[in-house]
């Protein structure tokens, strides 16, 4: 009896190494691939100058990472998948409301200065889906022996791939407008949006290249202004000018003069569904159609096609050399992020008006209590049958939803918009260094939760 339970005690405790080791490894894989650019990019040592660093990323976005999207959802993806992948976008809009919601709450006991309010929501609300995932997906699955299956580095990809074009959206649009600079800095010469620009400094970091190289030439006259504020002056959209009081309306109507008020209450509403268009056009959706979006929507659409997929994906398709091709670039992708993390960890934080305590405040909200929370909800939807049953791997993603620092492409934005350039700096420099850590502890509590109780 005392030999079985002692066995038992053995074979637990071996189970639980094994499950530990599982998930610590890729960390440590992850690190040792960020620490050569970190030292190669360190200001005492800079080996390589940040130009190379910079022209690395631009291979990531434009080539190796779309290839990889291509080259692993494609053969995942079928009009099925897509049915039974549905939570994963909402997950995203799901982690985000909840993030927002964090946000608030930092905000609040933090007390940041006012002009970063809206900031702090935003670092704390949007987190990073697309190259920390990728790369612990495809670190985790790497090996033979991956603990997710054979077909774990394939469908993780495709898993996370998913997810991706919903962040870009709520990024270009909702975080695009979110993050437009404090009009205090601004002065309004008249109705017709004429604005006069505060100097700034504005240099670009290592961090906005990294994400979305030549960020400078997608600048417009709209980008660094805030635009919506000078463009709704005045309450009613009406300009006094042009338009006469409400007195001389009342009068109108006294003295029969109906049509004329109904006339310019029409005009009225024309302007202000002119204001709300231009707006539309001012905002740069177009942004979202750069090259791993669209190797998405391609992967997609030929995923679902089976006449076009046969010609693409499998070991006998006629377009089987290009596809293999592509894989082999695509095999570049995670060490060349991890290298270009290094280097953006190797320049050190930017100075900050942040203030620690809302720093803390950020990361500890991103980092430590969204984890939490995303358990808890990945298990309500599992409990509810939302997920697809007995896929580990499904329900990893959508909690490494939860688990990483505020996205890189959030410094693109305020770089776009002229806001909070070195705050967003310094504060994803930050949150990177201290993922090191929760990525690891949270990584293993998921493994033991995947394979002991979820």
């Amino acid at each position: 009896m005392m030999e079985a339970f002692l066995a038992s005690v053995q074979k637990n405790i071996k189970s639980e190494g094994e499950e530990v080791k599982s998930a610590i490894l890729p960390l440590l894989k992850l690190i040792a691939l960020a620490l050569p650019g970190l030292i190669l990019a360190h200001p005492k040592v800079q080996l390589v100058p940040k130009a190379t660093f910079k022209l690395l990323s631009k291979l990531v976005f434009a080539l190796f990472m779309p290839c990889l999207i291509f080259t692993q959802l494609g053969p995942s993806i079928s009009l099925k998948n897509i049915v039974r992948w549905w939570f994963i976008p909402v997950n995203v809009i799901i982690s985000t409301a909840i993030g927002c919601i964090l946000g608030c709450l930092v905000a609040f006991i933090c007390r940041p200065p006012r002009e970063f309010v809206r900031f702090t929501i935003i670092m704390t609300a949007f987190g990073n889906t697309g190259n920390i995932p990728l790369a612990v997906v495809a670190s985790v699955c790497h090996s033979s022996d991956a603990p997710f299956g054979p077909d774990c580095y394939g469908n993780g990809v495709a898993y996370v791939s998913f997810s991706q074009w919903v962040s870009v959206i709520l990024v270009y649009t909702l975080v695009y407008h979110m993050m437009k600079p404090p009009l205090e800095q601004y002065e309004i010469v008249d109705e017709e949006i004429e604005i006069e620009l505060v100097p700034a400094d504005l240099s670009k970091p290592l961090l906005v290249e990294a994400e979305f190289p030549g960020i400078e030439e997608k600048e417009t006259e709209h980008s660094k202004t805030p635009f919506i504020p000078s463009l709704f002056n005045s309450v009613s959209g009406i300009s006094q000018t042009n338009f006469p009081d409400l007195e001389a309306i009342e009068e109108g109507r006294e003295e029969g003069g109906e049509s004329s008020s109904k006339s310019i209450r029409c005009l009225a509403e024309r302007r202000v569904a002119r204001k709300i268009r231009v707006v539309a056009e001012q905002t740069p959706i177009h942004h979202i159609l750069q090259p791993p979006t669209v190797a998405s929507f391609l992967a997609i659409v030929i995923g679902v096609i089976p006449a076009l997929r046969h010609m693409v994906y499998g070991a006998h398709a006629p377009l089987e050399v290009i596809t293999d091709s592509l894989g082999t670039m695509a095999d570049a992708t995670v060490p060349s992020v991890m290298l270009i993390l290094g280097g953006m960890l190797g320049e050190g934080p930017n100075e900050s008006k942040l203030g620690i305590r809302t720093t803390i405040g950020i990361i500890v909200a991103r980092l430590l209590v969204l984890p939490v929370i995303g358990i808890g909800v990945v298990y309500l939807a599992d409990k509810w049958n939302f997920l697809i049953a007995g896929d580990r791997l499904y329900q990893f993603v959508l909690l490494l939803q939860y688990t990483t620092p505020s996205a890189i492409l959030l410094g693109v934005i305020a770089s776009l918009r002229g806001y909070a350039v070195k705050e967003a700096s310094a504060l994803l420099f930050w949150q990177h260094v201290c993922a090191v850590l929760s990525l690891s502890i949270y990584i293993i509590v998921y493994f033991k939760l995947l394979f002991s109780y979820i």
